[in-house]
């Protein structure tokens, strides 16, 4: 089991990044961080490299109850969100899979939100529309 969840879209950067915010948004997670990494990467060692962003997403009620299970937990949150450019036209988004990042804490009371939480995101990813 991979790790993280993946796809490639057509597009531009800047359009992908906010689609992916907006679906964030609908899947119920708001927004902590934005680290755009092309930025700080040729801002600290001058390397050039592609549009890269990591977003920390947050769905506070499924973070609420998560730590109230497993009271650790912050160390695996935000659930990262990446939108990547693989070349001119072609971008990579991608989520951390929160299924495999629970079953480090060997706390099988997580699962069902563990389960939930990486359906939403995979719909972020696919760009399907919740089924709630």
């Amino acid at each position: 089991m991979s790790y993280y969840i993946a796809k490639t879209v057509s597009g531009r950067f800047d359009a992908v990044l906010a689609t992916v915010i907006e679906r964030l948004k609908a899947e119920g997670f708001g927004i902590l961080t934005e680290i755009d990494v092309q930025a700080t990467l040729k801002n600290k060692i001058g390397a050039e490299t592609p549009k890269y962003r990591i977003l920390g997403a947050c769905n506070p009620s499924f973070a609420h109850e998560a730590l109230k299970l497993e009271n650790k937990l912050g160390v695996l949150l935000p659930c990262n969100v990446i939108v990547r450019e693989e070349s001119e036209g072609r971008v990579e988004v991608a989520s951390v899979d929160p299924v495999v990042a629970m079953e480090r804490t060997k706390n099988r009371a997580l699962a069902s939100t563990a389960a939930e939480v990486r359906r939403r995101l995979a719909n972020v990813v696919d760009g399907s529309p919740s089924a709630d």
